[in-house]
């Protein structure tokens, strides 16, 4: 019989500070129960799988009878990024963090980037993807050089206007970037930050690209590869894994990225589908717009009972998070927080789990429904979660 398994990740989503996240100045986030206590907003079909057991929602009820199963998972990875995330999702669990640059990158790195590259280094600091903008932009029209910053994040964020330098040319400088970030210097992600637009109105697209580190170890993609599993991707999940393992159609938006994994279900692909919904963490997160993050998860609760509906017999939906961004905190950046986790099924035995200590635990209980052996860091959950 032929199984089918979906993990779709709600992008920042987080359901409340995890036990370390005094260690990352997180003490008080807690994405989905700020944002619920601020913007009065439903989610009855989440709601009716469970989600009101993984913690104090307003408005969204703790159901005496979960249609799925539910439990809350805890970060154990160094880290709170979304490669992080993903890769501890999938059975990777890292000991230290990848190096951040809060006060900007070592001039010889920049100077060698700007010499293999043809183009001056403008910014170099530490910023929102929208402040940076406002404030080089204009100076990146006039010149041409590249606007260059970072975050709290492990990232190397090359921003450049889509008609001042073609979209191959920043592509090619990303790559470039990714092979001088090794070492000591070895950041997480290189990710190219195109925009469009005139001063005071300036606008990202859709042509973002991530460059990431490879998967220091064996993951559940690589295992499910080496098992002759297909592998379907929606949204950013390949950059993520350096493409290793899983290719995947990007998205401009989390409508874009539902349609698909719709498809996807409806579909006669088989085997393992991971999806990632970035909206939450990019558009609103991001930019604290409480509003608008409520907003997405609205939009996602309604998408809800179409993907239930189009689910066959055997399949297997598993709907969680990579870290949380809580948008009502003064901090822009990802917050280090516990996640929700979802699962959904005909052959799912329904009810309210334990916590778990590590995401990873998800990777091996979708090697398991396949038959694998491998289990990564993590510890299947298969036999508390199905019914037969």
């Amino acid at each position: 019989m032929s199984r089918r398994v979906a993990v779709i990740v709600l992008d920042g989503v987080g359901c409340g500070e995890a036990a370390d996240a005094a260690a990352y100045g997180d003490v008080g986030s807690n994405t989905l129960g700020h944002v619920l206590e601020q913007v009065s907003t439903a989610l009855p079909n989440m709601e009716r799988l469970g989600l009101g057991h993984v913690g104090t929602l307003r408005g969204v009820a703790a159901v005496a009878e979960p249609a799925g199963a539910v439990m809350v998972l805890e970060p154990r990875s160094a880290g709170k990024d979304s490669i992080t995330g993903h890769w501890e999702i999938a059975g990777i669990v890292l000991d230290a963090p990848f190096p951040t640059f809060p006060s900007g990158f070592p001039a010889a790195l920049l100077d060698a980037f700007s010499a293999a590259t043809g183009h001056a280094v403008i910014g170099n600091c530490a910023s929102s993807g929208t402040a940076i903008l406002d404030a080089l932009a204009n100076e990146h029209v006039a010149t041409g050089a590249w606007i260059v910053y970072t975050s709290a994040d492990s990232v190397f964020q090359v921003a450049a206007h889509e008609s001042v330098v073609p979209l191959t040319e920043l592509y090619c400088a990303c790559e470039i970037a990714r092979e001088l970030l090794v070492g000591t210097g070895n950041v997480a992600r290189v990710i190219a930050r195109p925009f469009t637009g005139t001063s005071g109105a300036w606008q990202r697209t859709a042509n973002r690209r991530d460059y990431s580190l490879p998967p220091v170890s064996a993951t559940l993609l690589d295992a499910l590869q080496t098992a002759g599993v297909p592998r379907s991707g929606v949204g950013k999940v390949d950059d993520l894994f350096a493409s290793r393992a899983i290719t995947s159609v990007h998205t401009s938006n989390n409508a874009a990225g539902i349609q698909l994994i719709e498809e996807w279900l409806h579909s006669s692909h088989e085997g393992f589908l991971f999806a990632n919904l970035i909206d939450f963490d990019q558009q609103f997160g991001h930019r604290n717009d409480v509003h608008g993050f409520a907003g997405a998860l609205a939009q996602f609760d309604a998408a809800l009972p179409a993907l239930l509906h189009a689910m066959r017999p055997d399949d297997l939906l598993f709907i969680t998070a990579d870290h949380g961004n809580d948008p009502t905190t003064p901090s822009t950046d990802h917050a280090r927080e516990r996640v929700p986790l979802l699962v959904a099924g005909r052959t799912v035995t329904p009810g309210v789990l334990p916590p778990r200590d590590t995401f990873a635990d998800v990777g091996a209980t979708v090697a398991e429904v396949f038959g694998l052996s491998w289990r990564g860091c993590g510890t299947s959950f298969l036999s508390q979660i199905s019914a037969r």
